[in-house]
């Protein structure tokens, strides 16, 4: 459960993170590598850019409180397996796919792209060995 009480608090802090950044949204648009994106987005709507960022770190969130439900830290919430295991899912995916594109198909390498994609391996084994673990019980 340790693995889970970890992922969630790391996920919670990401969420705190994508919100604390939009008091200087522009300088980490740009040190994350979306800011060519986020400008695009912001021609479309000028608060599409902030939108995007709530609507992730709400994500973040609420893969946090799930990562805290299955610790026991919190009370249960609904589809709580299934949910850990779609969480761990999701961020193993996003690790694998994003470290091919990062070293095989992107023109120029970028470490933070690939610190990115290993970090979301990361949580993403501690989901799905928490999930393991609360699938046993």
């Amino acid at each position: 459960m340790k693995t889970l009480k970890l992922g969630g608090y790391i996920n919670i802090i990401i969420a705190i993170a994508h919100i604390v950044c939009l008091l200087n949204a522009a300088y980490f648009f740009e040190i994350t590598g979306v800011g060519e994106n986020m400008r695009r987005n912001a021609e479309i709507h000028p608060l599409l850019p902030y939108v995007m960022t709530v609507f992730v770190a709400v994500f973040f969130f609420i893969f946090g409180l799930y990562g805290l439900s299955g610790a026991g830290k919190i009370k249960k919430l609904p589809l709580l397996k299934t949910g850990i295991f779609i969480i761990a899912a999701i961020y193993l995916l996003r690790g694998i796919l994003g470290s091919i594109i990062n070293i095989a198909i992107e023109t120029t390498f970028q470490w933070h792209h690939l610190l990115f994609s290993i970090g979301a391996l990361g949580i993403g084994f501690l989901y799905l060995l928490g999930g393991v673990q609360i699938w046993k019980k």
